[in-house]
C-alpha cells in the first residue's frame, strides 16, 4: 500500500492492489462531510463484437437485478436505507457503478456495490430486461439530437471500435442470449480489469479491508483491449430525412488527441474557445443572433484517439447558411489561431469548472478514477489546474497543426431531404 500527499495538505492519496489484481485508489479529505465510492470496469461498447452489440449497457442494467444474496427490490431498499445517491453508466470504454454516502455507511456501500457486481443474471430477469432495453433504444431514437450523434459517430469512426453503438440495435439485443452475456461478463469483469475509486471522508486502510473481504475472491485474469489506435480521418456527408422532426440537427466531427496525449488540455481549451455554450465563437455567430437554437464544440478523448464534436440545432431553412458560417469560423481559426483574450477567458472557465467539481467527493471520485483508468496515475486538483494554466497560444497552434478543423464527417438529421456539401477548407 502506498500513499502520497497532495499540495492540499489535508488531502492524501493512497493506492493498493489486492492479490487478485483489483486496483484500489482513494483521495482522503477529512474536511469532507460525505464520501463517494465507484467501481470502474474497463469495458464498454468498443470491446464488443458485432454479435454482442449493446451487451455492456445491457449488463449494466442486469447488475441491479439481483444477486445470490439480494433481489432487485432488496438492492434498491438497501441503498435507500443508507440514504445513498447511487447509479451507473456505460460509455464506449467504461462501465461505472457508484454511490455517495455519509462516511459511517462505507461498509454498507462496499457490501452492496461489490455484491451487485457479481449478479445472478437470472434468465427470467434477462428476458424481461431485454424488453426494457429495446424500448430504451426506441426512446433514444426518437430524440433527434441523440440519434444524430449516434449516426455521426458511426460515420466518423466507421470500422474503428469506437464506432460501435453503446445501446446496440433492436436486432442485436433481440438475438443476444443470456449465455453470451455471461461469457462477456466472465471475460471483462475480472478483478484486474476493475478499479475501485473513493474520495471524501473515509479511512483508506478500512476501505481496503472491506474490499479484501468482499472482492478478494473475485477471479483474476487479463482483459486486454483490442484496436487501441488512432482513428483515421474519414470524409463523409450524410443527410437523414425525418419528416416528423421539426428542426435540423447537425454534427460535424474531426480528429483530436487521445486521452493520454500531451495536447489534450490544449484541445479542451480550444474547444471552449470555439464552442462553449456562452461567450464562444459559435455562440456569438449562431446562437446570439438567433440563427441556431444551440451550437457547441466539445472535445472527446478516448484511449488511443480523440475527436472534436461540433453540433448545432436550427430551423431547416437556416441549416445551409449555418454550415457555411461554421466552415468560415474553422477556416479563420486554422489561419489565424485564437487571441490572448480568448485563451484567457477559456482558461478561466475551465479552471472554475475543475475547482467547483473538485469540491464534491463525487467529482473527485470520478476524476481520479478516470485518470487512473486512462493514465495509470493520480492527478490532484493542482495537477489539473497547472496543466490547463500552462496552455498557451503555441500549444493551441500545435493542436491546429496536428488536428486541423476540416469538415470531415458531417451528418444532418431532420426534415431536410438534401443539403449541399460544404466546400473543403483547403486540405488535400
Amino acid at each position: 500500500m502506498c500513499s502520497t500527499s497532495s499540495r492540499e495538505t489535508s488531502v492524501t492519496f493512497h493506492t493498493h492492489v489486492l492479490p487478485n489484481g483489483l486496483h484500489v485508489i482513494g483521495e482522503v479529505s477529512p474536511s469532507a462531510r460525505s464520501m463517494s465510492l465507484g467501481f470502474f470496469v474497463r469495458t464498454g461498447s468498443r470491446d464488443e463484437k458485432p454479435e454482442v452489440s449493446g451487451v455492456s449497457h445491457f449488463l449494466e442494467h442486469m447488475v441491479f437485478k439481483g444477486t445470490g444474496r439480494r433481489t432487485a427490490l432488496e438492492v434498491n431498499m438497501d441503498f435507500d436505507r443508507i440514504g445513498a445517491n447511487y447509479n451507473a453508466f456505460t460509455s464506449e470504454e467504461n462501465t461505472v457503478f457508484y454511490a455517495s454516502v455519509l462516511p459511517e455507511y462505507l461498509p454498507q456501500a462496499v457490501d452492496i456495490l461489490s455484491d451487485i457486481l457479481r449478479p445472478s443474471l437470472r434468465g427470467e430477469d434477462f428476458n424481461m430486461e431485454k424488453k426494457v432495453i429495446i424500448e430504451e433504444i426506441g426512446m433514444y431514437e426518437d430524440q433527434p439530437m441523440w440519434s444524430a450523434y449516434d449516426h455521426a459517430k458511426k460515420a466518423f469512426f466507421a470500422d474503428h471500435p469506437l464506432g460501435n453503438s453503446v445501446l446496440g440495435t433492436p436486432a442485436s439485443i433481440t438475438a443476444l442470449t443470456r449465455d453470451q452475456m455471461q461469457g462477456y461478463f466472465d471475460k471483462r469483469y475480472v478483478a484486474a480489469n476493475v478499479t475501485v475509486s473513493a474520495a471524501g471522508n473515509f479511512s483508506f486502510p478500512h476501505l481496503v479491508k472491506l474490499l479484501e473481504k468482499s472482492c478478494g475472491h473475485w477471479n483474476t485474469g487479463r482483459a486486454p483491449r483490442q484496436g487501441i489506435r488512432e482513428a483515421p480521418p474519414r470524409t463523409s456527408f450524410q443527410v437523414i430525412h425525418k419528416d416528423k422532426v421539426t428542426q435540423e440537427h447537425v454534427f460535424v466531427i474531426s480528429p483530436g488527441p487521445g486521452a493520454d496525449a500531451p495536447l489534450r488540455h490544449a484541445a479542451d481549451t480550444l474547444a471552449m474557445v470555439l464552442g462553449d455554450e456562452t461567450g464562444s465563437r459559435l455562440y456569438w455567430a449562431l446562437v446570439d443572433p438567433g440563427l441556431a437554437e444551440s451550437a457547441d464544440v466539445g472535445y472527446h478523448d478516448y484511449e488511443g484517439t480523440g475527436s472534436f464534436f461540433t453540433s448545432f440545432t436550427s430551423e431547416p431553412e437556416q441549416t445551409q447558411k449555418n454550415l457555411a458560417i461554421i466552415q468560415g469560423i474553422f477556416r479563420q481559426v486554422q489561419k489565424d489561431g485564437i487571441s490572448e483574450s480568448e485563451l484567457s477567458q477559456a482558461k478561466s472557465k475551465i479552471l472554475s469548472r475543475v475547482v467547483r467539481s473538485s469540491e464534491r467527493p463525487m467529482g473527485r471520485m470520478q476524476a481520479i478514477g478516470m485518470s487512473w483508468t486512462y493514465l495509470g496515475k493520480y492527478r490532484s486538483v493542482d495537477d489539473e489546474l497547472k496543466a490547463f494554466d500552462a496552455v498557451d497560444l503555441k500549444k493551441i497552434t500545435q493542436v491546429l497543426e496536428r488536428y486541423p478543423f476540416d469538415l470531415l464527417a458531417i451528418l444532418a438529421l431532420g426534415p431536410l431531404k438534401k443539403l449541399r456539401a460544404p466546400h473543403s477548407n483547403g486540405r488535400k
